[in-house]
């Protein structure tokens, strides 16, 4: 069965045979490259475009003016996924150089920030305290909406209680009040994040996808069963998302939650961006999202995208091409227009992508499809066939040819 992502756009006009009207949805947004200079598209209001069926808490801060551009329900509550390894990667280097690291400390620090590595997680909080990691850094930066796990879940550190505003707090002191050597340690990590995460997630959503570098990020996902990049076994892949979805229960530590925390919705999943945006680290972004049940990965992603793509974000530069929306699952990015080339990745299943020009290649058979036009992605650094693009023609209009 073919599933289209759903889309919102503009509707490009093409003539469809029959089969095709019963197929594709058509849909791109073009979109061109911006200076950072360049005047902001949006005014200080609020102008998140909140896709249907998701729940967000907003937050963008300029630290040039000291001012929010963007606010959306910022006091909400949301089950931290793994934005809360910032908080346990700043416990670790409380009142400590990262020069005083062990190396296994530093190793396990780095692919927690790039990867996103859950078993790195799970040491730091059975080691340091568990919920009282969470408690410690409440106090040291003031946050006011953040909560250890609930009481149902004392030992889980996905669990913890986080908001849009709170998380804009966690980056104004990392950027402005952390020692120099560490700021420049655990940053130089987020600016490292890696595509694919250690758990097989495509994790350049959000802030990663809608913005040029420099940027730096911690993303969080909770409550999918697939994500793209790898293909992991059904028991490993149930494995990872119960380690990223809650964290590995992990000491017994006395519970300190505040009521608020045993409140916040455990089920619907959860799809998180976080992070600095443009030269200097001018604006910070807070994006926390929650969706329908049964939402997939390649869905949540796309709508998060549209989220953040929406912000008025002072300092980001936007990439240049169209956005157009993808059907199939295991749809591979390769190297070259071919299919003997090799694989780069392999997107979430119906997936927005941003593609950048087109060129004819290989020819593709996906019967009832034939087509030997391929789509460059910029942001993969590969191509893809258009046979999977969610458009009823070959050649994509308004594309330009590589």
């Amino acid at each position: 069965m073919i599933t289209l992502s759903s889309a919102r756009g503009a509707v490009r006009a093409g003539v469809l045979t029959a089969a095709l009207a019963a197929l594709l949805c058509t849909t791109a947004t073009t979109v061109s490259a911006a200076s950072a200079d360049s005047p902001s598209p949006h005014p200080a209001a609020v102008r998140a475009d909140v896709p249907a069926g998701v729940t967000a808490g907003v937050a963008v801060f300029d630290r040039q003016t000291g001012t929010f551009t963007e606010q959306l329900n910022t006091a909400a509550q949301f089950r931290s996924a793994s934005v809360v390894k910032l908080l346990i990667a700043l416990d670790v280097l409380w009142n400590r150089s990262p020069d005083a690291l062990s190396a296994a400390d530093r190793a396990r620090i780095d692919t927690m920030l790039r990867g996103s590595d859950d078993t790195a997680a799970s040491t730091f909080w059975s080691n340091n305290g568990s919920g009282a990691i969470v408690d410690r850094m409440v106090t040291r930066l003031g946050l006011t909406d953040t909560a250890r796990p609930p009481s149902t879940h004392p030992g889980y550190w996905g669990y913890t209680a986080l908001s849009a505003r709170d998380t804009v707090k966690i980056y104004r002191y990392l950027l402005d009040s952390t020692p120099a050597a560490t700021r420049d340690y655990l940053l130089g990590n987020l600016r490292q994040s890696t595509r694919c995460a250690t758990d097989g997630y495509d994790q350049h959503f959000g802030i990663a996808g809608s913005f040029n570098r420099p940027w730096a990020v911690k993303q969080g996902w909770s409550g999918f069963s697939s994500g793209g990049c790898t293909a992991p076994t059904t028991t490993a892949a149930k494995a990872a998302e119960a380690a990223e979805a809650a964290g590995e229960p992990a000491g017994t530590a006395a519970a300190r939650t505040s009521a608020g925390a045993d409140a916040v919705d455990l089920s619907r999943p959860a799809l998180h961006t976080t992070g600095v945006v443009g030269a200097g680290d001018r604006s910070i972004v807070a994006v926390f999202t929650l969706h329908p049940s049964g939402t997939s990965y390649g869905k949540a992603y796309t709508d998060i995208g549209r989220l953040t793509r929406s912000l008025n974000v002072p300092g980001a530069s936007r990439p240049a091409g169209t956005w157009i929306g993808t059907w199939g699952s295991g749809v591979r990015v390769r190297t070259q227009a071919t299919t003997d080339s090799g694989a780069i990745t392999t997107l979430p299943a119906g997936v927005e992508v941003l593609v950048g020009c087109q060129k004819r290649g290989q020819q593709v058979s996906q019967p009832p499809y034939v087509n030997d036009w391929w789509a460059r992605l910029p942001q993969y650094g590969g191509y893809l066939t258009n046979i999977y693009l969610s458009v009823p023609e070959n050649q994509v209009p308004g594309v330009p040819v590589c």
